[in-house]
């Protein structure tokens, strides 16, 4: 039996008053995903275990089954495999965003969703101008980029940029973790502190405002009407990780491949020993080439076992507060990608299971991630289905699956006799 997990990211949401109490799942038109429930089984899945952020690596990790307390590096270093950066030891990597700040207000964490053209520019500027044989800056996708330390020290406290929309950015700047304050000696194959690690992190990120603010690439952008990229905001360090594929774990998996338009997602899928699929139109947002997405996915099921279909665009809704445009980003995938996969791999000799979640909710109302279980949905050829009859955060509390964390999802999916 072959797999395939068709990840929305952030798609699910708590209640919207507007629509009479339902959450966006609930009120969207999702024919596919509920044939699917209908067809299938479901429960929910606690995707961020006690004590880590909500964050997209985090809940992705989990979705694969990984012991996060065990493999977790942070973000920084996915993306870093994700462009090709191979890590050394004594290399801290971190996410750098360019990010869109308005006076003493952080406005975007997307600098208004630079283009990556746009952004290599600005990056590139950035390592002329910063970089040195400790700094590197390296080009990722839009706004989404990295920076690897030489001896940095990971015990900081760094602020995700997406978590703190139009509040004041300067007291989010980075700060040795509580108790690591007065450390002399730094771990691993650090040669800095955790202050010095901070200091260092917070000088950049203010000489990059001066850097920036009248670049010529941010004047036009400014005359253009768009928000300019006007800082950089590094967070989520990490050291290299120790994650083994999912080959490994899953020998059903003999050989997979990973779908996503994030940088992220690719650096988790090289490190658990996917083949990276890069597809035409694929964006990262709303404006995503849907049917490309699912095409590669179907094609990808022809050769492999197991295919991870991420696509971002309702996380990118809800970070936005646009509860109508993430309504439609829900309808867009199960419409041009549930509905088109399942219509291809249905009658297949060799049956396909299929399994539909969010990797954490992103409340429009929030405008940031929540730690909150998630519904999934597992469906194949002759599963017996339970008496849930459509895809949503509530009536998957009645699935017959109940509340999963940790492997258990992976392990019941993978499992040919559901």
């Amino acid at each position: 039996m072959k797999h395939i997990i068709i990840l929305g990211d952030g798609m699910a949401d708590w209640a919207v008053p507007a629509l009479g109490g339902k959450t966006l799942l609930q009120a969207a038109r999702t024919p596919y995903m509920d044939l699917l429930a209908r067809m299938g089984r479901t429960g929910r899945l606690v995707t961020v275990p006690a004590g880590f952020h909500p964050g997209s690596e985090v809940a992705n990790m989990s979705v694969m089954g990984y012991d996060l307390p065990k493999v977790y590096e942070g973000r920084g270093v996915l993306e870093a495999a994700s462009i090709g950066v191979d890590l050394r030891p004594g290399e801290m990597a971190m996410r750098c965003n360019l990010v869109c700040l308005e006076g003493d207000l952080l406005k975007n964490h997307s600098a208004g969703h630079i283009t990556t053209p746009e952004a290599d520019v600005l990056i590139r500027y950035l390592q002329a101008e910063l970089g040195d044989d400790r700094i590197h800056f390296h080009t990722g996708v839009q706004y989404r980029h990295l920076l690897v330390i030489r001896g940095g020290d990971k015990r900081i406290e760094c602020v995700p940029p997406h978590d703190v929309p139009l509040q004041p950015w300067r007291p989010l700047l980075v700060k040795p973790m509580p108790g690591t304050e007065d450390i002399r000696t730094p771990e691993g194959g650090a040669d800095l502190t955790p202050r010095q690690t901070a200091d260092l992190l917070n000088a950049l990120i203010l000489r990059s405002q001066t850097l920036l603010e009248n670049h010529p690439l941010n004047l036009r952008r400014k005359t253009e009407g768009k928000d300019p990229a006007n800082s950089i905001w590094p967070w989520s360090p990490g050291y290299r990780p120790q994650m083994e594929p999912l080959s490994e774990k899953y020998p059903q998996i003999r050989r997979g491949a990973v779908i996503s338009a994030v940088d992220l997602i690719n650096g988790i899928g090289r490190y658990a020993g996917l083949r990276r699929i890069t597809v035409e139109g694929a964006t990262g947002l709303y404006d995503t080439n849907y049917e490309n997405k699912a095409a590669a996915a179907i094609e990808a099921l022809r050769a492999d076992d197991f295919v991870y279909l991420h696509i971002e665009a309702s996380d990118e809704a809800g970070h936005e507060g646009d509860a109508d445009l993430k309504l439609r980003t829900i309808e867009n995938l199960d419409r041009r990608a549930v509905g088109p996969i399942y219509e291809a791999v249905k009658d297949w000799d060799e049956p396909v299971a299929i399994a539909v979640l969010p990797d954490h909710p992103t409340p429009c109302q929030l405008r940031t991630h929540t730690a909150e279980p998630v519904p999934f949905l597992i469906w194949h050829r002759g599963i017996q289905p339970d008496t849930v009859q459509t895809f949503d955060e509530v009536t998957a509390r009645d699935g017959c699956y109940g509340l999963m964390k940790e492997d258990e999802f992976m392990n019941e999916f993978m499992n040919e006799n559901v």
